[in-house]
């Protein structure tokens, strides 16, 4: 949890399907103002790549390539936006937001952080460590993850969300360079984002079971929003 929240639960993965594509869609979208051609784009390609791995349908993510990229007449006019605070029980958190309308997501913001405390410019984030993020599973049996971040240029490596997978750290402007030098050293790139890890997170064990689950319902809420696209908390794994 200390890099990035995420819901957990097959009820909630499958409930959660479509939001999953419309975050995924505005990804997509300001990637492809780069252009059209993955091949050609780095993070284009990677968000292609997350999101066939996610099912998303064809046509979706071919509409969202030609919106973002000009090609349809529509206008692309996302903001980027990052809120911070403390989720219940003084748990930090960051929230990443992409919107089209600053006037309408900031008061909702406001709302959703009455469970908590929202913060100013600054008020978390000097607690955080701006990273690359690149999520990645071994291409065949016997990866040496360790040889690989250090062989890619990772600055660390931890577990990743699924079993097996790894999390390789890097330097914000070494993201791309390690994520297209990993498949030389035996793993499959599934993700590769900037993101934020807390530097010290809270260890869930020292919350009781009712202050966790009014953490996670916050956290959860916070997710719901459509312009939520990741949550960065300060809790360890």
């Amino acid at each position: 949890m200390g890099a990035q929240w995420k819901a957990k639960g097959k009820e909630l993965a499958a409930n959660a399907r479509g939001r999953i594509f419309g975050k995924l869609s505005k990804d997509i979208m300001l990637a492809a103002r780069s252009g059209a051609d993955p091949a050609a784009n780095s993070r284009l390609r990677l968000l292609v790549e997350a999101a066939r791995k996610a099912s998303m349908p064809k046509d979706t993510l071919e509409r969202a390539i030609r919106k973002g990229a000009g090609l349809t007449g529509e206008a692309v006019n996302f903001e980027h936006v990052m809120y911070e605070g403390f989720a219940p029980h003084r748990v930090p958190v960051m929230v990443e937001c992409l919107t089209d309308n600053l006037n309408r997501t900031a008061p909702e913001m406001r709302v959703l952080f009455r469970k908590g405390q929202l913060g100013t410019s600054g008020s978390v984030s000097w607690d955080f460590d701006h990273l690359g993020m690149i999520e990645a599973e071994p291409a065949a049996a016997g990866a040496d993850a360790e040889l690989a971040a250090i062989e890619a240029g990772a600055q660390d490596l931890e577990p990743g969300e699924e079993p097996g997978n790894t999390l390789f750290l890097t330097d914000p402007a070494d993201l791309d360079l390690v994520s297209r030098a990993l498949p030389t050293h035996g793993f499959t790139v599934l993700s590769a984002k900037l993101g934020y890890k807390a530097k010290n997170p809270i260890d869930p064990a020292s919350l009781d079971a009712e202050q966790m689950a009014e953490v996670e319902a916050f956290l959860a809420a916070l997710d719901d929003h459509d312009d939520v696209q990741n949550l960065f908390v300060g809790l360890s794994a």
